[in-house]
Protein backbone atom coordinates (compact mmCIF):
# COMPACT_ATOMS: atom_id res chain seq x y z
CA UNK A 1 0.00 0.00 0.00
CA UNK A 2 2.11 3.45 -1.15
CA UNK A 3 2.10 6.10 1.09
CA UNK A 4 3.95 9.17 1.33
CA UNK A 5 3.90 13.08 1.29
CA UNK A 6 3.43 15.24 -1.62
CA UNK A 7 4.39 18.87 -1.50
CA UNK A 8 1.50 21.66 -2.86
CA UNK A 9 4.36 24.14 -4.26
CA UNK A 10 2.44 27.19 -4.33
CA UNK A 11 0.88 27.19 -0.81
CA UNK A 12 3.86 25.24 1.53
CA UNK A 13 1.51 22.42 2.28
CA UNK A 14 2.15 18.72 2.94
CA UNK A 15 -0.02 16.18 1.60
CA UNK A 16 0.09 13.11 3.53
CA UNK A 17 -1.84 10.10 1.43
CA UNK A 18 -1.76 6.61 1.71
CA UNK A 19 -3.54 4.45 -1.49
CA UNK A 20 -4.48 0.77 -2.57
CA UNK A 21 -5.89 -1.20 -4.67
CA UNK A 22 -9.57 -3.04 -3.54
CA UNK A 23 -11.52 -5.88 -4.00
CA UNK A 24 -13.53 -3.68 -6.84
CA UNK A 25 -10.94 -0.96 -7.06
CA UNK A 26 -9.00 1.72 -5.64
CA UNK A 27 -8.94 4.02 -2.81
CA UNK A 28 -6.63 7.18 -2.13
CA UNK A 29 -7.33 8.81 1.12
CA UNK A 30 -4.99 12.26 2.32
CA UNK A 31 -5.08 14.74 5.02
CA UNK A 32 -3.26 18.13 4.01
CA UNK A 33 -1.38 20.53 7.10
CA UNK A 34 -4.41 23.35 6.48
CA UNK A 35 -7.21 20.73 7.03
CA UNK A 36 -8.17 19.43 3.73
CA UNK A 37 -8.65 15.82 3.55
CA UNK A 38 -9.62 14.09 0.45
CA UNK A 39 -11.94 10.46 0.12
CA UNK A 40 -11.58 8.95 -3.01
CA UNK A 41 -12.52 5.31 -4.27
CA UNK A 42 -12.93 4.18 -7.78
CA UNK A 43 -14.44 0.97 -9.40
CA UNK A 44 -12.84 -1.42 -11.36
CA UNK A 45 -12.48 0.87 -14.27
CA UNK A 46 -11.28 3.66 -12.06
CA UNK A 47 -14.37 5.64 -12.54
CA UNK A 48 -15.26 7.75 -9.31
CA UNK A 49 -17.92 5.85 -7.46
CA UNK A 50 -17.37 8.01 -3.99
CA UNK A 51 -15.93 11.44 -3.58
CA UNK A 52 -15.66 13.26 -0.30
CA UNK A 53 -13.72 16.54 0.65
CA UNK A 54 -13.41 18.11 3.05
CA UNK A 55 -12.34 21.70 4.22
CA UNK A 56 -12.12 23.26 7.76
CA UNK A 57 -15.32 25.26 6.38
CA UNK A 58 -17.01 22.92 3.24
CA UNK A 59 -17.95 19.56 2.90
CA UNK A 60 -18.52 17.95 -0.87
CA UNK A 61 -19.93 14.84 -1.45
CA UNK A 62 -20.75 12.61 -4.61
CA UNK A 63 -19.98 10.35 -7.63
CA UNK A 64 -21.04 9.05 -11.10
CA UNK A 65 -24.19 7.53 -11.26
CA UNK A 66 -24.43 6.07 -14.60
CA UNK A 67 -23.47 8.93 -17.03
CA UNK A 68 -23.97 12.14 -14.35
CA UNK A 69 -21.91 12.99 -11.99
CA UNK A 70 -23.87 13.75 -8.85
CA UNK A 71 -23.23 15.94 -5.66
CA UNK A 72 -23.67 17.34 -2.43
CA UNK A 73 -21.50 20.81 -1.43
CA UNK A 74 -22.47 22.62 1.98
CA UNK A 75 -20.85 24.61 4.83
CA UNK A 76 -22.92 23.27 7.01
CA UNK A 77 -25.45 20.03 8.05
CA UNK A 78 -27.75 20.35 4.85
CA UNK A 79 -26.26 20.88 1.88
CA UNK A 80 -27.15 21.60 -2.16
CA UNK A 81 -27.79 18.77 -4.93
CA UNK A 82 -25.90 19.03 -8.30
CA UNK A 83 -25.66 17.40 -11.11
CA UNK A 84 -23.60 17.76 -14.14
CA UNK A 85 -22.64 15.19 -17.64
CA UNK A 86 -18.95 14.48 -16.55
CA UNK A 87 -16.13 11.79 -16.23
CA UNK A 88 -15.39 12.71 -12.95
CA UNK A 89 -14.07 15.48 -10.38
CA UNK A 90 -10.81 16.99 -10.73
CA UNK A 91 -8.97 18.62 -7.66
CA UNK A 92 -5.20 19.98 -6.62
CA UNK A 93 -5.31 16.48 -5.05
CA UNK A 94 -2.96 14.13 -7.15
CA UNK A 95 -5.13 11.16 -6.76
CA UNK A 96 -7.68 12.55 -8.88
CA UNK A 97 -5.02 12.96 -11.95
CA UNK A 98 -4.43 9.39 -10.87
CA UNK A 99 -7.86 8.08 -11.37
CA UNK A 100 -8.32 9.87 -14.46
CA UNK A 101 -5.69 8.94 -16.07
CA UNK A 102 -6.26 5.08 -15.55
CA UNK A 103 -9.82 5.97 -16.20
CA UNK A 104 -8.80 6.91 -19.93
CA UNK A 105 -7.16 3.59 -20.92
CA UNK A 106 -4.53 5.78 -23.55
CA UNK A 107 -2.43 4.13 -25.80
CA UNK A 108 0.68 5.95 -26.20
CA UNK A 109 0.19 9.05 -28.73
CA UNK A 110 -3.70 8.95 -28.15
CA UNK A 111 -5.45 11.62 -27.04
CA UNK A 112 -9.24 12.50 -25.75
CA UNK A 113 -11.01 15.06 -24.48
CA UNK A 114 -12.50 14.81 -20.76
CA UNK A 115 -15.14 16.68 -19.40
CA UNK A 116 -14.57 17.28 -15.36
CA UNK A 117 -16.08 19.02 -12.38
CA UNK A 118 -13.02 21.26 -11.28
CA UNK A 119 -13.31 21.53 -7.58
CA UNK A 120 -11.17 24.39 -5.80
CA UNK A 121 -10.41 26.88 -3.07
CA UNK A 122 -11.58 26.65 0.36
CA UNK A 123 -15.24 26.75 -0.26
CA UNK A 124 -14.87 23.67 -2.96
CA UNK A 125 -16.32 25.91 -5.59
CA UNK A 126 -17.21 23.58 -8.45
CA UNK A 127 -16.58 24.52 -11.95
CA UNK A 128 -16.99 22.29 -15.45
CA UNK A 129 -14.01 22.06 -16.91
CA UNK A 130 -12.94 20.45 -20.56
CA UNK A 131 -9.16 18.52 -20.76
CA UNK A 132 -7.19 17.37 -23.19
CA UNK A 133 -5.20 14.47 -22.50
CA UNK A 134 -2.38 13.00 -24.63
CA UNK A 135 -0.39 9.60 -23.38
CA UNK A 136 2.92 11.43 -24.19
CA UNK A 137 5.06 8.18 -23.64
CA UNK A 138 5.94 5.40 -21.39
CA UNK A 139 10.13 5.44 -20.20
CA UNK A 140 11.72 2.52 -18.12
CA UNK A 141 13.69 4.43 -15.06
CA UNK A 142 16.62 2.00 -13.28
CA UNK A 143 15.81 1.23 -9.46
CA UNK A 144 17.39 -1.16 -7.31
CA UNK A 145 15.07 -3.78 -7.98
CA UNK A 146 13.55 -3.72 -11.16
CA UNK A 147 12.81 -1.27 -13.85
CA UNK A 148 9.88 1.50 -13.07
CA UNK A 149 7.99 2.20 -15.85
CA UNK A 150 6.96 6.02 -16.06
CA UNK A 151 3.77 7.14 -17.76
CA UNK A 152 4.03 10.96 -19.12
CA UNK A 153 0.90 12.44 -20.06
CA UNK A 154 0.36 16.25 -21.60
CA UNK A 155 -2.84 17.54 -20.07
CA UNK A 156 -4.27 20.47 -21.49
CA UNK A 157 -7.47 22.68 -20.30
CA UNK A 158 -9.33 23.53 -23.23
CA UNK A 159 -10.80 27.23 -21.71
CA UNK A 160 -6.85 28.69 -21.28
CA UNK A 161 -4.99 26.44 -23.92
CA UNK A 162 -2.22 25.88 -20.64
CA UNK A 163 -0.41 22.91 -20.93
CA UNK A 164 0.59 20.70 -18.45
CA UNK A 165 2.49 17.55 -18.14
CA UNK A 166 2.43 14.61 -15.29
CA UNK A 167 4.41 11.49 -14.47
CA UNK A 168 2.72 8.62 -13.37
CA UNK A 169 4.55 5.31 -11.77
CA UNK A 170 1.35 2.75 -11.22
CA UNK A 171 -0.75 4.68 -8.88
CA UNK A 172 1.41 7.34 -7.71
CA UNK A 173 1.85 11.00 -9.48
CA UNK A 174 5.42 10.96 -9.68
CA UNK A 175 5.61 14.85 -10.39
CA UNK A 176 2.43 17.24 -11.79
CA UNK A 177 1.60 20.81 -12.46
CA UNK A 178 2.59 22.06 -8.73
CA UNK A 179 3.12 19.51 -7.15
CA UNK A 180 6.20 17.39 -5.77
CA UNK A 181 5.97 13.66 -4.41
CA UNK A 182 8.81 14.71 -1.42
CA UNK A 183 8.47 10.62 0.33
CA UNK A 184 7.21 7.58 -0.36
CA UNK A 185 7.36 4.90 1.81
CA UNK A 186 6.22 1.65 -0.74
CA UNK A 187 6.33 1.23 -4.33
CA UNK A 188 3.40 1.88 -6.29
CA UNK A 189 1.13 -0.46 -7.33
CA UNK A 190 0.89 -1.29 -10.67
Amino acid sequence: MPAGTYLHLDEGVEERFQCAPGPGGWRYTSRRDDGVRVDLVVDARWRQIRVELVTPGWWLRGGLAGPELAWVRAAGESGTEHGERAAGFVSDSPGFLVAIAHSLELDEGARTDVRLVQVSGASLSALTTVWRWRHAGTSAYETETAPLPVQEYEVTDLATGEVETIHLAGDVLLAGPGIELTDLETPPNF
